[in-house]
C-alpha cells in the first residue's frame, strides 16, 4: 500500500528523552518516594562468600549498627521455596534466604534494613557467618560421577532433569565420513546495564505493590500472588523503564519475591537494587553447556547422520536455564535436512550461580554446535564449508518442513541467504586473499566463518493484549500487553495504530507495564512481540475504525457499508521519517464513498458519545511459532605472534518477515551481532576449583565495546510467513544466534593453516596463542 507508514524507517519516540533527561527506573521512582514509595527502607543482602557450606548467622552486633532497622533470615519469613518447574527434581527447591546450607557465592543469607542505602553494606560487615565447608562441585560433567559430591542429599542424584531425542538413534554406520568433537558453550553474565532492581510496598486495603524492573508485569503479578497466598486482583506489578533484560530479568528472583514479606515485617516501603558485583554473581547466567556432537555422511558433502549430547549447567538451583536444552532439541539440525538425527540432554545441579534464559535461550546453542560440527565435516572431507552448507540446506519448495525432531518451519529461503551474504562479502575474493596470506607465511592470518542459521520465536504461542483508544481530540491511546525494555515497541505500536488509523504518531500514546492498567499481558522475550503484540495493536486498531464507521454513519446519515476512511501518507503520519519531510495531506477523513467532500475527523467521531470511549480492543493469538534464518560471514585477522584476533567485518543476512521499521530491526540486529561476537571473542563467565567466581565485576569480564567491533553489514532479506497478518517474525535474537558461530568458524579458520581443528569460546589472545603454541 503506496499510503503506508510500514516498512519506512521511522526515527524511534524513545530516544529524545533517553538521550536528555533519562528514563524513569524503579530507583527514580523510590527515590523521588512516588507512588507509595515515600519513606522506603533500604534492603542489602547479606550474601554467602562461599560455594557450599553449612552455615549459622550472629547478626547480634549488627542489628545495633547505625541506621539498621531489621536483620531478617529465613526462619522469619512465612513463605514457601521457590518452586521447581517440571519435569525438575522437586527436592532442588529454592529457599527466598538460603536455609541451612548455601549451595553457590552470592546467594542471600540474610536481609538487612536500613535507613540509608550505605549503612547495609556497613552492617552487613558486621554479621558473623560460620561456614561448615562442604565439598564444591564445579563441573558440570562431574557433577554426573557416582562418586560426585551430592549438592541435595535428599535428591540423591545432581542430575536435575534428562532430555532424550523421541525417535530411533542416529545411525552412522552408513557414514563415509564421522567427526566427533566435545565443544564448550559457556557461561556468560548477561550484565544489563540496570541491574536488578525492585521496590516493594503494602496498601491500607491490604493490596502487594511492587515496582520492579523485569520483562512481563503480568506474569510476575501471577507468581507473587501465588507465593503469597493472594488473589491477583490484590497484587500490582508496576514496571517502568527497563535498563537492559536479555532474558534474565523474565523471572523474579529469590530477591525480588521476598521484598513484599520484608515490607509487611518493617511496615514500611522497601527498595533494593543490585550492585554490580551482586549482578554479575546472583543474577542468572546464561548458555553453560558442553556439548558432544557426532556428524557423518559422504564424502561428497552430503550429511546423513547427526548427533548432539548436551550437559546442561543448571546452577546450585535448577531454574529455566535447566529446561533450555529443549530449545536446543527443537533446533537441533538447524537449516539443514539431515533425515538421521538424534539429541540427548542432561541438566545438572552445580555449586555455581544458577542459569536462566538469555538472548536465544537455547537457539543460540543448538546453532553453535551444528555449525561447528559442519565446518569440521567440511575439513575432514576437504569441501568448503560454504559448499557443504549448500548441499544440505532445506530446499525453498520443502515448506512447511519438518524436521528430523519434529519441529515444523513455517517458510524459508535458506539457499537464498546464503547467495546473498557470500556475494555481500565478497566470498571468493576473500577466499583469494586468504590463500595469498597462507602462501606469504606472514603473522597476520586470515579467517573466514560461515553460519546458516533457523530459529523459533513467540515459541510459547498464547496470546497477547492490545487496546486503542481515541479521545475526542483525536489523540489515541494503545494500550498493550507487551513490556519493552530497549526494543522501541513505543515506535512501532504507534506505527502501526498510525498506519491503520491515520492519526499522527506525536498525538499517539503508549501504555504498558501497570496490572492495573493493562488488563493482561505476557513475557517479553522469545522474540514474540510483533508477531503477537504488534498484531493485537493491529487487529486493534481494526475495531477501532469499524466503531468509528458506525459513529460516522450516524453523522453523515448513510449507510455504515457506504463509509470509508481515508489516511494521510506516511510522511504526514509519522511526521518524523528518516530523511523525510512531512507532506501536506489532510488528517483522516471518514466520508461516504465517492463524495469525499463532506466529512468527519476522529475528533468528530470519538466525541459523538461522550459517555462511551471509542475503543478497540483484540486478544490476539498466534497460529503458531515462526521460524526466522539468516546466513553470516564473519571476517577476523589473527596475529599468529601474539594470538590477538581482531574482527574486521560480519556480513549479516537476517531474514524476520516484514520488516515494520528497518530502523528498530537494524538496532536489534546490531546488540545480537555485538553479543555473537562478545561470545566468540571474549566473554565467559569462570569459577576456581572452590566455586568462587573470578568475573565479578567488569575489569573482570570481558564485555565487549565499540572498540572492539567493525561497521556491521546488514543485507536486507523479508520473506513474509503466513502465521500472522502482518507476515513478521521475532528478529530481536536472530543477530546474536548467527553471529556467535560465524566469528568462532572464523577464527579456527584462520588457524587451520597452522594446524589447529579446534578451539572452544571464547577465543581470546591466551588461548589463541596456547593453541598455535601447541599445534607447532
Amino acid at each position: 500500500m503506496t499510503n503506508s507508514i510500514l516498512g519506512h524507517r521511522v526515527l524511534r519516540r524513545e530516544d529524545p528523552a533517553l538521550l536528555t533527561t533519562g528514563g524513569t527506573y524503579v530507583d527514580d521512582l523510590a527515590e523521588r518516594g512516588e507512588d507509595g514509595l515515600a519513606g522506603a527502607l533500604f534492603v542489602t543482602f547479606l550474601r554467602s562468600s562461599v560455594a557450599h557450606a553449612r552455615f549459622t548467622v550472629d547478626a547480634t552486633d549488627a542489628r545495633e549498627a547505625p541506621g539498621v532497622v531489621a536483620i531478617l533470615t529465613v526462619d522469619d519469613l512465612d513463605l514457601p521455596d521457590v518452586a521447581v518447574a517440571r519435569p525438575m527434581q522437586a527436592a532442588m527447591a529454592r529457599p527466598l534466604l538460603a536455609r541451612d546450607v548455601v549451595r553457590f557465592v552470592g546467594e542471600p543469607i540474610a536481609a538487612i534494613l536500613t535507613e540509608e542505602r550505605a549503612q547495609g553494606p556497613d552492617a552487613a560487615e558486621q554479621i558473623i557467618v560460620d561456614y561448615d565447608w562442604l565439598e564444591p562441585l564445579v563441573d558440570p560433567e562431574a557433577a554426573l560421577a557416582d562418586d560426585a559430591p551430592l549438592l541435595f542429599p535428599e535428591a540423591g542424584t545432581n542430575l536435575a532433569m534428562r532430555l532424550d531425542h523421541r525417535g530411533e538413534p542416529a545411525d552412522f554406520s552408513g557414514c563415509e565420513v564421522v567427526v566427533r568433537q566435545r565443544i564448550v558453550n559457556q557461561r556468560l553474565a548477561p550484565s544489563p546495564i540496570e541491574p536488578r532492581s525492585a521496590a516493594a510496598h503494602w496498601t491500607a486495603d491490604g493490596r502487594l505493590v511492587q515496582h520492579i524492573a523485569c520483562q512481563g508485569a503480568h506474569p510476575l503479578r501471577d507468581e507473587l500472588a501465588e507465593h503469597y497466598g493472594l488473589d491477583p486482583a490484590d497484587v500490582r506489578v508496576v514496571c517502568p523503564d527497563v535498563g537492559g533484560g536479555f532474558g534474565a530479568k523474565a523471572n523474579l528472583y529469590a530477591e525480588g519475591l521476598v521484598l513484599g514479606a520484608l515490607a509487611r515485617h518493617a511496615g514500611r516501603p522497601v527498595r533494593w537494587m543490585d550492585s554490580r558485583t551482586d549482578n554479575m554473581t546472583a543474577m542468572g547466567h546464561g548458555r553453560a553447556q558442553v556439548q558432544h556432537v557426532t556428524i557423518g555422511g559422504t564424502r561428497d558433502g552430503r550429511i546423513t547422520a547427526y548427533k548432539l549430547e548436551v550437559v546442561q549447567d543448571a546452577g546450585a538451583y535448577p531454574a529455566m536455564g535447566g529446561i533450555l536444552p529443549w530449545m536446543t532439541r527443537t533446533m537441533l539440525t538447524g537449516v539443514y535436512d539431515i533425515p538421521n538425527a538424534q539429541f540427548s540432554s542432561r541438566s545438572v545441579v552445580t555449586t555455581t550461580t544458577p542459569t536462566v534464559a538469555y538472548r536465544g535461550a537455547g537457539r543460540p546453542e543448538a546453532t553453535a554446535a551444528i555449525e561447528r560440527a559442519v565446518d569440521l565435516f567440511a575439513a575432514e572431507i576437504g569441501l568448503d564449508p560454504a559448499e557443504v552448507r549448500r548441499r544440505n540446506l532445506v530446499a525453498p519448495d520443502a515448506f512447511p518442513f519438518t524436521t528430523a525432531t519434529g519441529t515444523v518451519y513455517d517458510c524459508g529461503d535458506y539457499e537464498g541467504a546464503l547467495d546473498r551474504v557470500l556475494a555481500g562479502a565478497g566470498y571468493a575474493e576473500l577466499r583469494a586473499e586468504q590463500a595469498r596470506r597462507r602462501a606469504a607465511g606472514g603473522t597476520r592470518q586470515l579467517g573466514i566463518g560461515l553460519a546458516t542459521y533457523v530459529e523459533i520465536t513467540a515459541l510459547s504461542g498464547g496470546s497477547e493484549y492490545g487496546s486503542i483508544e481515541v479521545r475526542p481530540d483525536g489523540s489515541a491511546v494503545v494500550t498493550t500487553g507487551s513490556n519493552p525494555y530497549g526494543q522501541g515497541h513505543h515506535t512501532a505500536w504507534a506505527m502501526l495504530a498510525a498506519d491503520r488509523l491515520g492519526i499522527p504518531m506525536d498525538r499517539i500514546v503508549v501504555v504498558h507495564g501497570d496490572t492495573d492498567v493493562v488488563p493482561s499481558g505476557a513475557i517479553t522475550g522469545g522474540s514474540r512481540s510483533v508477531q503477537l503484540a504488534g498484531a493485537a495493536v493491529h487487529d486493534a486498531a481494526a475495531h477501532a475504525i469499524d466503531l468509528g464507521r458506525e459513529r460516522a454513519a450516524d453523522l453523515l446519515e448513510a449507510a455504515v457499508d457506504d463509509i470509508v476512511l481515508l489516511t494521510p501518507g506516511p510522511a504526514d503520519t509519522a511526521g518524523h521519517l528518516d530523511g523525510a519531510a512531512p507532506g501536506t495531506v489532510a488528517e483522516a477523513r471518514f466520508h461516504v464513498a465517492g463524495t469525499p467532500a463532506v466529512s468527519v475527523g476522529w475528533s468528530e467521531v470519538a466525541a459523538a458519545h461522550p459517555d462511551t470511549p471509542l475503543i478497540g480492543l483484540s486478544t490476539f493469538s498466534a497460529a503458531g511459532p515462526t521460524f526466522p534464518f539468516g546466513a553470516h560471514v564473519a571476517v577476523v585477522e589473527v596475529d599468529t605472534e601474539t594470538g590477538r584476533v581482531e574482527l574486521v567485518r560480519l556480513v549479516a543476512v537476517d531474514d524476520a518477515g516484514t520488516i515494520l521499521n528497518p530502523l528498530l530491526a537494524e538496532g536489534q540486529v546490531h546488540g545480537g551481532l555485538a553479543q555473537g561476537a562478545a561470545q566468540a571473542l571474549l566473554e565467559e563467565v569462570r569459577f576456581d576449583d572452590d566455586g568462587n567466581p573470578l568475573t565479578a565485576n567488569f575489569a573482570d569480564y570481558g564485555v565487549i565495546s565499540a572498540t572492539e567491533l567493525p561497521a556491521f553489514e546488514r543485507i536486507a532479506m523479508e520473506t513474509p510467513t503466513p502465521m500472522n497478518e502482518l507476515g513478521a517474525k521475532g528478529i530481536g535474537e536472530s543477530g546474536t544466534i548467527g553471529a556467535t558461530p560465524a566469528v568462532h568458524n572464523a577464527v579456527i579458520d584462520a588457524l587451520a593453516g597452522l594446524g589447529v581443528r579446534h578451539l572452544d569460546m571464547p577465543a581470546t589472545a591466551e588461548k589463541v596463542w596456547q593453541a598455535i603454541r601447541s599445534a607447532r
